[in-house]
């Protein structure tokens, strides 16, 4: 194997350790804590934070995003279904288009390997921590030597506001030493996913930035009813002095009047006095249908839709339902798929460059894909397979079982099988009592009875035909006297019990072992 590089072409030098403790600079990252942005947020205070992160300056934003999915239920449960739907999702290593023999083992030794790291499922649901803040970054634990094979010891999932944006490209994400530049990330030692919400630069690509303004008017309201249930239905309550009274003398009238709402009762001096005017009114609507708007343009904004969050029981149906939860799915594909290509990068190839024994470079690297094809209705596709197949069309059958996403057998598994051996124990034993001795009887009758055949149909149609008749008559007066399409079918299925096919199927197994001991004969003259 000849030299190491990384994925983009410069030579490697693998690191035992995770970079953040290899280096004095970096040390002071793990002394950060949050400064809980959103205490006291105001829009101003929102605005300035975003346009640091346009600077390089991650931390307001970062922080800002962690406290919004910790202080409102509605924005993290929405996030939740997004981040958890891309949990489960069958994926495969995929080798390279003509792989090699040795390409195709590299792949399945990689694919075993993935699966073997108890950490994985772990690293995708973080990995989806990208969708709020625009990026996600995981140190690996330095790598190690295992039965010949170089493998990553754990992942950690490290806090956003440990890292900026270099200053001369802003899609470059670098960690913070107090430098203008800061430190590049060394590779193979992170798994960097960038979660693209919206086409722009790295700080710009969250959906921190779209979710921030109804997460703030939403408190707004929340504060606002808050303060509007504190006075519903309290009386207005105004204390009134004497002229000359005392500075003294008003403050403790006002600790009177403040104070007589919750606890009943409060003592005044002589000459001052406390009206009670009507009760406070007024309605919560306002407040929330403000609520309601912000929750709705989270749930757009996250999910892509409603109604896959909840039904307000008047624009929600099935059909639309359907609908809303057809763009949720085109959401997770899209996010899947930014996924794979990021685990194809800083997980596979890495794998593939330490251990493959056809490594040769990045662009023969075997690739990490999510399966997200949906297995169609066998109902609805077995119909018109029928119809296609019927007017000859060449249908391949790996594109049934890719459909349906059934396995293709093996030559050691079992199949399913039907089994229907109506009408075929009655041709066995008919066939059984017929010996040579029969066929022998048949010639000897041939030539006196002559060519029989238009007289064993006449008896066929003769002995069939009511049997045919009692199908049929049932089912032509069910249509005459049905009024609707509903009603033949209900009908139709209600007589499926009394048709019974199993005088005719032996009236027809007799036929044909008839006609078959006939060609016999035949061949045995024609010897």
């Amino acid at each position: 194997m000849g030299k190491i590089i990384d994925i983009n072409g410069n030579p490697l030098r693998l690191e035992k350790e995770p970079q953040t403790e290899n280096s004095a600079a970096l040390a002071q990252l793990r002394r950060h804590y949050s400064e809980h942005p959103t205490v006291g947020l105001t829009p101003s205070r929102a605005a300035a934070a975003l346009k640091e992160a346009e600077q390089g300056n991650l931390i307001a934003q970062c922080e800002l995003a962690e406290d919004m999915e910790e202080k409102d239920a509605h924005l993290q449960s929405e996030l939740g279904k997004r981040r958890r739907a891309l949990l489960g999702v069958s994926w495969a290593i995929e080798p390279p288009r003509n792989a090699t023999p040795v390409e195709k083992r590299d792949s399945e030794m990689i694919r075993e390997l993935i699966e073997d790291f108890t950490w994985f499922d772990d690293a995708i649901f973080d990995a989806t921590d990208a969708v709020l803040k625009g990026f996600c970054a995981q140190e690996f634990c330095g790598w190690e030597l295992v039965e010949g094979l170089q493998l990553p010891k754990g992942i950690i999932w490290r806090d956003p506001a440990w890292f900026q944006t270099h200053p001369d490209d802003r899609n470059q994400l670098r960690l913070r030493d107090n430098s203008y530049e800061g430190v590049a990330l060394n590779p193979f030692g992170w798994l960097l996913h960038k979660a693209k919400s919206k086409s722009g630069y790295l700080a710009r690509t969250g959906l921190v930035r779209t979710l921030i303004w109804p997460f703030l008017f939403k408190n707004y309201s929340v504060r606002d009813l808050a303060e509007f249930l504190e006075i519903y239905g309290l009386p207005v309550r105004l204390g009134k002095y004497p002229e000359g009274a005392t500075e003294k003398e008003k403050a403790t009238l006002l600790q009177a009047v403040l104070s007589i709402g919750h606890n009943a009762g409060g003592i005044i001096p002589r000459g001052m006095e406390i009206e009670f005017q009507n009760a406070a009114s007024g309605q919560a609507d306002p407040f929330v249908v403000m609520m309601e708007w912000c929750e709705r343009s989270m749930s757009k904004a996250i999910l892509g839709g409603t109604l896959t969050s909840q039904a307000d029981g008047k624009s929600s149906t099935n059909a639309l339902g359907n609908v809303h939860n057809e763009v949720r799915q085109e959401v997770r594909d899209a996010d899947l798929r930014q996924l794979a290509a990021t685990l194809t990068r800083d997980l596979v190839y890495p794998l593939y460059a330490l251990n493959g024994k056809s490594y040769q470079g990045p662009r023969r690297s075997p690739r990490l894909e999510f399966d997200v094809t949906e297995p169609e209705d066998m109902q609805q596709l077995a119909g018109p397979l029928r119809t296609l197949v019927s007017i000859g069309m060449k249908i391949p059958t790996q594109w049934v079982y890719d459909k349906l996403q059934i396995p293709v057998p093996t030559a050691q598994e079992e199949v399913l099988a039907i089994q229907d051996n109506r009408g075929a124990t009655g041709e066995a034993e008919l066939k059984a009592r017929l010996t040579r001795q029969g066929l022998a009887t048949l010639a000897a009758n041939k030539a006196a009875q002559g060519d029989n055949n238009d007289a064993q149909l006449a008896r066929l149609q003769a002995e069939a035909a009511p049997l045919l008749a009692g199908m049929t008559d049932a089912v032509q007066t069910l249509v005459m006297q049905a009024t609707t399409l509903e009603e033949i079918r209900d009908g139709l299925l209600a007589l499926e019990p009394a048709l019974s096919h199993d005088e005719l199927g032996g009236l027809m197994a007799q036929a044909i072992a008839a006609s078959e001991l006939l060609g016999m004969l035949e061949m045995e003259e024609g010897r």
